[in-house]
């Protein structure tokens, strides 16, 4: 499945009609004349859209506020169609009357849950004319380019708003078929995702998809606390105690000391006191550490962001250490999706490409949980910024700056993925400094090793050369593969950094044209004859803008010793020995 919704659904105007015992129905239209009443269903229900679409024209008699923004309503069609505001108007007409439009904050009118503004057009539309809209993109899938959307957080995340609409507002109907839709993800969903879905069936009183919800967390390894953290008190109960008869059943002994599992629960409650001066002393008095605790991964999942600092600032926590489903302190951060505990990780020594068991990096897990109406979202200036945005930004930022970034590569069963990505970039990169300086780029590539770095790999893969990074030799082990592909990494990450060491200005223009122009400029031909001038202009700049700072790079190295006659021979000679030395 694609998207949260079906390109169209069977659902029918006519499927809302109410039958003599109050329940919903479908109208039987009379067999003469079924062509007619379907023409003119059909423009009844086109015409009541207008009312939504037309901008031009404002007839609504009451306003919904959702998310800050305002929804023309018309009370009349959503009485005749929902209970819900069927009792919530008549209650208005019979109050003391109101000058104008009435207006009602969605907040207000939810008991539980959250509607949120797409959702809620969504739900309308559905009134107004009978039919289920698909979902909008924009906040039912995520960034991740290589989702299928079929089972990501912000596509559940729209189904439960949709849920709680249809719950709240009284639309039998839709309550059915969002709950069947619900209980698709349940299997396929990341157990972190079927929380959600386990809420809104618990409010929504969906016994067939709580269950469902509970036998997939029970079975799962996702921690006791977390549950008690996310769930109905009652909820959490019930799992605690299927997980016990399924222990018994299968023999299986108690995992955890209760003497100890008290200690660690003092821990996290001296956390959630925001107390790190307990932490420290509760510490000092036991003989459980906070790594063992797993107090850090608790603390970034649960608590404020300058706790986060306070536990980082005592020093005692390893901040690239698993939890035992596989989770560093970065995974849990990405989760949480926190700009500034992101960035005190990074600067604490976090490794940003570690990966879970699944495979897994924190940005993926990031984008997988950001929409894009989110990720796109401006910043009016004055405004909280785009935290969405930055924590991905933060993320892939640093996985460009660290390209030998420890062997977390190797140790998850997605290695090829993010390698390969790394490996892209410093190709293109060491590419297209041999284009524009070859002999100082030859020069480098001889002293690191990388003579042999195919050029281009990306651009020419797609031309149908043998620069495809993904080629299978038949006869190469993964062992052998891992080791050739780790080599080659290392062999161009020297040669950026030789190229930084002496060419720093040049670098710079590098760095920009890698980060904002790449995959433009290599198809100047493409586009129409006015995108083809903007690029040849822009490409024209950046060959200037090389040979400004190629001419910098050259006078400061002639202020520090090396003469322009043997910049080549000396730079050979510098490089060598700082190799020797390395």
């Amino acid at each position: 499945m694609g998207s949260s919704f079906e390109p169209s659904s069977s659902i029918s105007f006519t499927s809302s009609s109410q039958t003599s015992n109050g329940s919903i129905g479908q109208i039987v239209p009379p067999s003469g004349g079924s062509s007619l009443e379907i023409i003119s269903l059909s423009k009844l229900s086109n015409s009541l859209e207008q009312l939504l679409s037309d901008t031009t024209s404002d007839f609504s008699d009451a306003d919904i506020v959702v998310e800050g923004t305002t929804v023309g309503v018309h009370r009349c069609i959503l009485a005749a169609r929902s209970k819900f505001f069927h009792v919530l108007f008549r209650k208005e007409k019979e109050g003391v009357g109101k000058e104008g439009k009435p207006r009602y904050c969605m907040e207000d009118l939810l008991p539980y849950g959250e509607v949120g503004y797409e959702a809620f057009l969504t739900f309308l539309s559905y009134l107004y004319t009978g039919k289920l809209k698909p979902s909008p993109p924009e906040v039912s899938t995520c960034v991740d380019t290589i989702c299928a959307h079929d089972s990501c957080r912000p596509a559940i995340n729209f189904v439960v708003e949709m849920m709680f609409a249809s719950s709240v507002f009284q639309v039998p109907e839709l309550l059915s078929l969002f709950q069947r839709r619900l209980l698709n993800f349940v299997g396929r969903a990341v157990v972190e995702d079927v929380i959600p879905i386990l809420v809104v069936a618990f409010h929504c009183q969906s016994n067939q998809l709580l269950n469902e919800c509970i036998d997939r967390v029970a079975r799962s390894d996702l921690e006791s606390i977390f549950i008690e953290k996310e769930v109905p008190f009652e909820v959490a109960e019930r799992i605690k105690l299927q997980r016990v008869k399924s222990q018994a059943d299968e023999n299986k002994a108690m995992p955890l000391d209760p003497l100890r599992e008290k200690r660690i629960r003092r821990i996290y409650k001296a956390l959630d006191s925001d107390d790190v001066e307990l932490v420290n002393l509760l510490l000092t008095e036991s003989d459980v550490t906070l790594d063992e605790a797993y107090a850090l991964h608790y603390a970034i999942a649960h608590c404020d962001p300058k706790i986060v600092t306070e536990v980082l600032s005592l020093g005692l926590a390893d901040v690239n250490l698993r939890n035992p489903r596989g989770y560093t302190v970065l995974h849990i951060a990405a989760m949480r999706k926190e700009p500034s505990i992101i960035v005190s990780l990074l600067t604490k020594g976090a490794c940003v490409l570690e990966s879970t068991w699944d495979g897994q990096s924190a940005v993926r897990i990031c984008r997988r949980l950001t929409r894009p109406k989110d990720y796109h979202a401006k910043t009016e200036q004055g405004q909280e910024a785009n935290k969405d945005r930055i924590c991905i930004d933060v993320l892939e930022r640093e996985m460009l700056r660290k390209p030998m970034a420890g062997d977390g590569l190797s140790s998850s069963p997605m290695m090829a993925d993010d390698l390969h990505m790394k490996l892209l970039y410093l190709e293109n990169r060491v590419a297209f400094a041999r284009l524009l300086f070859p002999l100082e780029a030859k020069l480098a590539m001889e002293i690191a090793n990388a003579e042999m770095t195919a050029e281009f790999a990306g651009f020419l893969a797609s031309k149908g050369s043998n620069g495809n990074l993904r080629e299978v030799d038949l006869n190469e082990t993964p062992i052998m593969q891992k080791n050739r592909l780790l080599s080659r990494l290392e062999a161009l990450s020297k040669t950026v950094e030789l190229g930084r060491r002496y060419f720093p200005n040049c670098s710079l223009v590098l760095d920009k044209f890698m980060e904002d122009d790449l995959p433009d400029l290599f198809y100047l031909e493409k586009g129409t004859s006015e995108e083809q001038k903007i690029k040849r202009k822009r490409f024209k700049e950046l060959k200037d803008d090389v040979q400004r700072a190629f001419n910098k790079d050259k006078a400061e190295n002639r202020c520090s010793g090396l003469s322009s006659s043997s910049s080549c021979n000396s730079l050979k000679d510098h490089m060598s020995y700082k190799f020797r030395k390395m």
